[in-house]
């Protein structure tokens, strides 16, 4: 899929209540311009899926998607099919809706993990905290390697877009102190609402300003936070503010499962790309 048939792709993510942002696009494609698979039938669109690549051992799953009046044909399994192909000999992850993880157990997708998205209205006020400050290129740099130790390899060219200072639809902050980047966060707009991911913190105290400097840029709109499950302070975050569970997905692998610190994720950075 080229940027118009992603497009497509995301208007059917969409139709099933997925949400996705609307400054995504670029992002998606910059992490791997091949990873974007269509299904066609008699010249139409019929299947989706992403499989994207990152570095060269890991790749993730997302947008698998068939058209409802399509489904129960097989065409989707030959899209799934297609795209495990692609990322042969690589660790795969997804976060598999409830109704497809047996689906997903029959590949050979183990489960890690729960997450849960949490929504409601932002009421929290944007702290006057010298020690944050808006994500800027000068910056960046110190994001990327900070961002190395929450993924399993390296996305630099989906960060130097999802990151991007001064987007329309999104905005970035970092926690400085004593010279030290100590987390950092993006809020973007979405069909509905805002979405705040990643949401990456060294302790419970520096995810609370995160998260209050986010979510204050949207004050009385509705945010959305999706957090790992056994993170009990990312849990307690949300309900510190007033978010309740909307949904879950299972965060599954096929291959072997990469240890990550989910102690310091309180926001996954999108369930599409991982």
């Amino acid at each position: 899929m080229g940027a118009p048939d992603l497009e497509l792709a995301i208007d059917w993510a969409a139709s099933e209540g997925w949400n996705p942002g609307l400054g995504d696009l670029n992002a998606f494609l910059a992490a791997d311009p091949e990873g974007f698979l269509a299904g066609v039938l008699n010249g139409e669109p019929v299947t989706s899926i992403s499989a994207v690549r990152y570095g060269e051992s890991y790749g993730f799953i997302g947008f698998y998607i068939c058209r409802k009046s399509l489904r129960g044909k097989g065409y989707g399994l030959a899209t799934w099919t297609r795209a495990i192909q692609h990322l042969e000999g690589r660790t795969i992850g997804l976060d598999g809706v409830i109704d497809q993880q047996d689906n997903y157990r029959k590949s050979g997708f183990q489960l890690a993990h729960r997450n849960i998205r949490m929504g409601g209205l932002a009421t929290a006020d944007t702290p006057m905290d010298p020690r944050l400050s808006p994500l800027g290129l000068g910056i960046f740099a110190s994001v990327r390697d900070y961002d190395r130790s929450f993924f399993p390899d390296d996305r630099t060219e989906f960060l130097k877009v999802w990151c991007a200072p001064n987007a329309a639809t999104r905005r970035g902050f970092v926690f400085m102190e004593d010279g030290k980047l100590m987390g950092y966060g993006v809020i973007r707009q979405c069909q509905e609402g805002f979405k705040i991911g990643p949401l990456f913190a060294d302790t419970p105290e520096v995810a609370d300003s995160l998260f209050r400097a986010l979510a204050g840029q949207v004050k009385g709109q509705t945010v959305y936070l999706d957090i790992p499950e056994p993170n009990q302070h990312a849990q307690d975050l949300a309900q510190r503010y007033d978010l309740s569970a909307e949904f879950e997905t299972a965060r599954m692998y096929k291959g072997p499962a990469p240890s990550l610190p989910l102690d310091r994720t309180y926001g996954i950075t999108t369930f599409e790309l991982g």
